[in-house]
């Protein structure tokens, strides 16, 4: 039976499968074999023992091992014990020297690798999707609003490329931070790795050489949980920027606005009880889900705040942690690139509402000019503004309200004024901008 909501109706099958019980469970026998392979190797258990623990492990079922643990109620010693059944005399070399955490701590670091790696690609993805969008847009122009007020006129493509490069850091922290928080560990009980006497620098360093991963400097009987709380907090930061995104999607989907929307299937259903709604339920949703993910981040920097050597109380939390915060910000990424792919854009409605103002939003424009022609930039202001208020209050458009002041009139003629209050010719370097971004971005991987 379903119970949560990534079972049925969140998440993409391929970050799924890295958090599954079967993964889970094949990470951790590849982690014994290493192992056992590494000391093999040191001479520190018989040669050929580690052969017939890998042939043991290919053949060690998930069944079997839920069975171990319903009876023995030890996660690791159950895996170590269905290997064992399976690997003739070579079991009693199983595990040896090793505590649970090193095979529990590197499974996760081999699982963060392969989420690292989906999360990478779609970032980049939708990073390449936002791109696109600038690209196609950087001369669309329209309102720009601050404080929920319109502006001075903007670009969509400007929009865009902000999206598009703040997306990039993201990839290069991701970047930055997944050897840090890919690292597996042999180091024992406490962390000495007395078990192994003297070859446990040997041992570690070649079963994660085997696994592909690089091993802790130094380590207690865990991992240090700043390493996956970096990891944590990258995806709640993605999250927040994809969340910033579809609240723009949303604000500007508003029926006041209606400058884009969200793609619309034929037979969608907007509202039950209301048959005209197309609301921006995909844009929501990534809103939502967002904030599921940012509240994973204060339980895993707790769980670096450990007693001793280590206590279990990061462990029950991190089964939860790790898998939802991985399978939602995976979904939400992939989910953003389509919304964006497929926005629906309304260019007489970005028309009207960058004239809804009736050309107030162009003051700053009228007071740039005015400074130019001598007259003083605080003047100038304070010029520009008695015109907006009082074409505020009458309803008059801000170029007549400009014609009849002495001192606009006196250096702009109306053929001016109307040339310096077109919108079109005030988005200054926002094409370029674009354009160069365009430039940078297409070099990365």
């Amino acid at each position: 039976m379903a119970i949560h909501p990534i079972e049925y109706r969140y998440g993409h099958p391929e970050m799924k499968a890295v958090w599954s019980e079967e993964t889970r469970l094949q990470k951790m026998l590849s982690v014994e074999v290493a192992l056992a392979k590494a000391e093999a190797l040191a001479g520190y258990i018989p040669g050929g023992a580690d052969e017939k623990i890998a042939l043991g492990t290919s053949r060690v079922r998930l069944e079997r091992v839920r069975e171990i643990e319903n009876e023995i109620h030890h996660d690791v010693m159950a895996v170590v014990l269905a290997i064992a059944e399976q690997s003739e005399d070579a079991g009693k070399w199983i595990h040896f020297g090793a505590t649970s955490n090193d095979i529990l701590d590197t499974a996760t670091a081999l699982q963060i690798k392969d989420a690292i790696s989906i999360l990478r690609k779609e970032t980049s993805r939708l990073r390449s999707v936002l791109l696109d969008m600038a690209l196609q847009h950087k001369e669309t122009v329209c309102a720009g609003r601050t404080h929920g007020q319109i502006g001075v006129p903007t670009t969509y493509g400007l929009r865009f490329a902000i999206w598009a490069s703040e997306v990039d850091r993201h990839i290069e922290r991701l970047d930055q931070l997944a050897p840090r928080a890919t690292v597996g560990k042999m180091s024992g009980a406490v962390g000495t790795q007395a078990a192994f006497g003297k070859m446990g620098i040997e041992i570690q360093k070649r079963t994660m050489e085997f696994l592909g991963i690089k091993a802790a400097d130094v380590s207690n009987q865990i991992i240090q949980r700043d390493r996956h709380a970096e990891f944590v907090m990258w995806m709640a930061n993605t999250a927040t920027t994809l969340d910033k995104i579809c609240i723009e999607i949303r604000s500007l989907a508003r029926s006041e606005i209606a400058e884009v929307e969200e793609s619309f299937g034929k037979k969608q259903v907007g509202s039950s009880t209301m048959p005209h709604k197309r609301n921006p339920i995909k844009s929501e949703q990534v809103c939502g889900l967002s904030r599921i993910i940012r509240a994973m981040v204060e339980p895993e920097l707790r769980n670096n705040t450990l007693w001793d050597e280590r206590d279990l109380t990061n462990s029950s939390c991190e089964r939860v942690v790790f898998p939802e915060s991985c399978v939602l910000t995976d979904h939400i990424l992939r989910l953003t690139s389509t919304i964006i792919q497929n926005l629906r854009f309304y260019p007489e409605n970005i028309r009207k509402n960058l004239e809804l103002l009736k050309g107030l939003n162009m003051g700053e424009a009228v007071m740039i000019e005015l400074g130019r022609g001598g007259v003083g930039r605080q003047e100038a202001h304070e010029i520009v503004r008695e015109c907006a208020m009082e074409a505020r209050d009458t309803g008059m458009h801000m170029k007549d309200v400009l014609l009849k002041n002495r001192t606009v009139s006196k250096y702009m003629s109306g053929s001016e004024i109307a040339g310096i209050m077109n919108p079109d010719k005030y988005i200054g370097t926002a094409v370029e901008q674009v354009e160069t971004l365009a430039i940078k971005l297409k070099k990365r991987k």
